[in-house]
């Protein structure tokens, strides 16, 4: 059996510069830096591959940036939340940073960080952040009355779905982020500090 040779993944993305993107990628790499500043770690990982860059940002702008049924703020708290059940560091850092910057609130964050419940936030929502944990720890436990509880408080199916989604989504970027040793950029850090 032959050794194989160690990549580091972190090289693949520093310059991401030499990669092979159409026209229409290249444009959403200016626009990222136009629109924050900067180009996200996740973004330069992803655009080592067209194809992978184009899929990730085709789901991510509709489930994350599209006006859907949640708000924005709501698809970065379950972002929060399912990250700091999987201990993404990449995630809860840039995502925290969202939340920050959405809510106008420095504490926020780092409460659902540590515990959601200890929150400042509509009871509402933390029953949605209830069936995310589940879905994040337990999925096979669901049922209809954890989607009952949902339909009780006022989320439509739809919303439902979008929860859904949005959990599913972090639970497999975390995975990502994780398995690659995914950094967040240094300025996620000073968002809203």
């Amino acid at each position: 059996m032959t050794k194989s040779k160690k990549t580091d993944y972190w090289s693949l993305y520093l310059d991401y510069s030499e990669t092979d993107l159409d026209a229409d990628m290249s444009r959403y790499l200016d626009v990222c830096i136009e629109k924050i500043g900067f180009l996200p770690n996740v973004i330069k990982a992803n655009s080592t591959n067209n194809s992978r860059l184009k899929t990730f940002v085709n789901f991510y702008n509709r489930l994350m940036i599209d006006n859907n049924f949640l708000s924005a703020l709501d698809k970065e708290i379950i972002a929060v939340v399912v990250s700091s059940i999987n201990r993404c560091f990449y995630c809860l850092v840039s995502h925290g940073a969202a939340v920050r910057k959405l809510s106008q609130d420095n504490i926020l964050a780092e409460k659902l960080v540590v515990n959601y419940r200890t929150a400042k936030i509509e009871k509402e929502k933390k029953y949605m952040l209830d069936f995310v944990c589940k879905l994040t720890e337990k999925p096979y436990l669901i049922e209809d009355l954890d989607r009952e509880k949902l339909r009780e408080n006022n989320f439509s199916e739809e919303a439902i779905f979008e929860i859904i989604e949005v959990a599913s989504f972090f639970n497999m970027t975390n995975r990502i982020a994780s398995g690659t040793n995914l950094l967040p950029n240094k300025e996620y850090y000073l968002i809203n500090r």
